[in-house]
């Protein structure tokens, strides 16, 4: 599990880095001004979701998920810390499978 860092988006353009997403997940300082663009260079899909660890009125609230088709990229958020933020301020992602998918923390 590897801790993602947020590339700023400015006026004058980003070439964003990418990682390889982890077997065990991955984390990143969610915010209101965060959004995740994930790769799926795979033969098949995935599933990825971002945790939300909150309740509201004692209930869970949903996980966040989205479905990426084999050689598909999205991207997903933004994520509002007070609703992804675990207890040490981090949020995070899980992946049906890591096969050739990357991903990428953007701050717009």
């Amino acid at each position: 599990m590897a801790t993602l860092t947020s590339q700023q988006i400015v006026a004058g353009g980003l070439a964003p880095t990418y990682a390889a997403a982890a077997g065990g997940g991955d984390r990143f300082t969610p915010g209101d001004n965060v959004i995740l663009h994930v790769k799926n260079g795979g033969g098949s899909g995935i599933t990825v979701t971002v945790v939300t660890p909150g309740t509201v009125v004692g209930q869970a609230i949903g996980d966040v998920t989205n479905s990426i088709g084999a050689g598909g990229d999205e991207f997903m958020g933004p994520f509002p810390a007070q609703h992804f933020a675990a207890a040490d301020g981090l949020a995070d992602i899980t992946y049906s499978g890591v096969t050739s998918v990357t991903v990428a923390v953007l701050k717009v």
